[in-house]
């Protein structure tokens, strides 16, 4: 053991010679049974806690993260947020990567470069993300930039979504069969149920959330909606929620008495807790956009607990504003969302030194989502009249080795008046091409749309369809840039994006009922000039499938050590590792 202590204490100090440093961690996602609404269900943990942990990184950092599949079906997991520079093989995507299969593991190396912030991860296949396998990600800034703030007295991590009772399978299977899932059984905050509010809405026994506060002081609540496909409002009683950033970008501060948050976004709020507090007060995340009334069980209550509290929160819940009732003041609070262009973000130059209001658009998309359909006797859901089928070889593996027929560079550049099909078209984008994306809402429920590697601007959005005549109210100067955007039913949103991080990159509706329905596609970018430095090559742990599937060796090490490290510290892991298992 002695041996093995050194040796580690060599590979650290090796470590520590690299541009940049490294953080590890190592995930096992497997079954296990909780109650979180009253009723045993079989949820997907990882390392055994439910939700999973924090991966904690700095600006710049390499994340290392081995994924073991303990689960009874494939598995793949993804880092929301995180924009992977020239790496889209660490994506987490069946059109970027082949699954891990049950039994086996695979090693997620990839750069948090020049990005902070909130972010979260999940598995990405087969509904999974219904049954759990999310955990937060928080990416610090470094010691030499400024928070835009002062610094607070803590974090907090609130992980909130929609849930039901019955576990992904059978999730998918209603979906399946041409079903809409209907209303959840109930909101989770942080993996457990509300506290007891109401006597006949909440079954005696539920397991509730407690966030321990001391009066007087600032917090830093990061908040993820890591649901299904509910929106949700989230507030807290007696406070103000002071947003100061989304997703990697820091925000023009702004109080709330309650917030919305759609499905798969990030924010992050400074709470001050009141000096004279004398009592517990109420967290609440509730159904948004919906009968609200109807919808009264899917709202989730946690407790924000005084350390010189006297007594329990009680009376009425906190209600959140109303005017989700007035379509045209239901945007007031995303169009209030504006960047904050004095900040520094991850590097030390102001964030809203990119002038991107004054850049030539180089080609626009009008992508339409439509309600589920029937094609080819499937329920399937569209975008511009094409349900996505994933490849079975991911798409830049089947560039590199000249698979043909892998997929299709054919996703029509706006909607469809043909009969919808299903099949593997993805949009050929231009490497540092700078697009327009109109995203048009023509179903029936609010989603969210998101671009894996890229965070865009947010430049306008409206009810009705989208004309050219809509350039006018743009916001061409400090509209957020973010990966993940709400779109209101009959409305549109409009987003700019730079062509500068070249790969394959997914594009879909959030929701996770539409995106199993095939409302997905990706951007194929490729530098045709590439020399190395704006792709990485395939890791050297990449797993094959598809037409590639014979190029798969099994490997008597973990995928782990398969790392780009630089020879000498790979060769020095691959001792540990197998030393380690002589040792022990």
């Amino acid at each position: 053991m002695a041996l093995l202590l050194l040796l580690h204490i060599a590979l650290l100090s090796t470590l520590c010679f690299a541009d940049d440093p490294y953080v590890f961690y190592d995930f096992k996602l497997s079954y296990i049974t909780v109650s979180p609404l009253g009723v045993p269900q079989q949820v997907i943990a990882v390392n055994g806690a439910f939700p999973g942990p924090v991966v904690n990184a700095t600006t710049n950092y390499n994340a290392v993260i081995n994924v073991h599949n303990q689960l009874d079906e494939d598995l793949l997991m993804s880092w929301a947020g995180i924009q992977l520079r020239r790496n889209s093989w660490q994506d987490g995507v069946l059109g970027t990567n082949c699954p891990i299969h049950p039994k086996r593991n695979f090693t997620y190396q990839f750069q948090v470069k020049d990005q902070i912030g909130s972010f979260f991860y999940f598995p990405t296949l087969n509904f999974q993300r219904a049954s759990g396998g999310f955990g937060p990600i928080v990416v610090n800034n470094r010691a030499i930039i400024d928070l835009p703030f002062a610094k607070p007295h803590g974090d907090i991590v609130v992980l909130v979504g929609d849930w039901y009772t019955k576990n992904h399978t059978a999730l998918r299977a209603i979906l399946d069969s041409g079903k809409e899932l209907g209303m959840p059984d109930g909101v989770l905050i942080n993996g457990k149920g509300p506290y007891r509010y109401n006597s006949t809405l909440v079954p005696d026994g539920i397991e509730y959330e407690t966030i321990n506060v001391d009066p007087g002081k600032t917090y830093r609540f990061r908040v993820h909606n890591v649901g299904i496909s509910t929106s949700l409002n989230f507030r807290i009683e007696g406070h103000n929620l002071l947003l100061v950033e989304t997703e990697g970008r820091y925000t023009t501060q702004q109080n709330f008495t309650s917030f919305d948050i759609h499905v798969g976004q990030s924010y992050s709020f400074l709470v001050t807790m009141d000096q004279n507090a004398t009592k517990d007060y109420y967290i609440v995340a509730s159904a948004r956009y919906v009968n609200e009334t109807v919808w009264e069980r899917v709202t989730g209550v946690a407790i924000l607990h005084y350390s010189n509290s006297k007594g329990p929160a009680k009376g009425p819940l906190p209600v959140p504003l109303s005017d989700v009732y007035n379509q045209w003041s239901a945007m007031n609070q995303p169009r209030a969302i504006r960047q904050n262009t004095t900040a520094s973000g991850a590097r030390p130059n102001p964030q809203g030194s990119f002038h991107y209001g004054s850049i030539n658009v180089t080609g626009t998309y009008v992508i339409q989502s439509l309600p589920p359909v029937r094609i080819n006797g499937k329920h399937r859901a569209t975008l511009n009249g094409v349900s996505f089928v994933n490849p079975d070889t991911p798409i830049r593996l089947a560039d590199l080795h000249h698979v043909k027929g892998a997929y299709k560079m054919d996703f029509p550049t706006k909607p469809h008046a043909g009969t919808p099909k299903m099949d593997r078209s993805i949009i050929n984008a231009t490497y540092r091409g700078f697009v327009e994306v109109i995203l048009q809402n023509n179903d029936t429920k609010i989603q969210s749309f998101h671009m894996d590697g890229y965070a865009f601007y947010v430049v306008g959005m409206d009810f009705g369809l989208w004309t050219e005549n809509s350039r006018s109210s743009y916001n061409k100067w400090d509209s957020i840039s973010r990966s993940t955007t709400e779109v209101y039913p009959g409305g549109w949103t409009a987003v700019l994006i730079s062509l500068d991080n070249v790969g394959v990159w997914n594009l879909r509706v959030e929701n996770l009922d539409r995106w199993y329905l095939g409302q997905e596609t990706y951007m194929r970018i490729v530098n045709p000039e590439e020399n190395g430095k704006t792709e990485l090559a395939p890791p050297d742990n990449v797993l094959y499938c598809g037409a590639l599937r014979s190029l798969q060796k099994e490997s008597l090490v973990s995928s782990a050590m398969a790392l780009h490290f630089g020879n000498s510290n790979l060769l020095l892991t691959l001792f540990i590792t197998i030393l380690a298992s002589i040792v022990l």
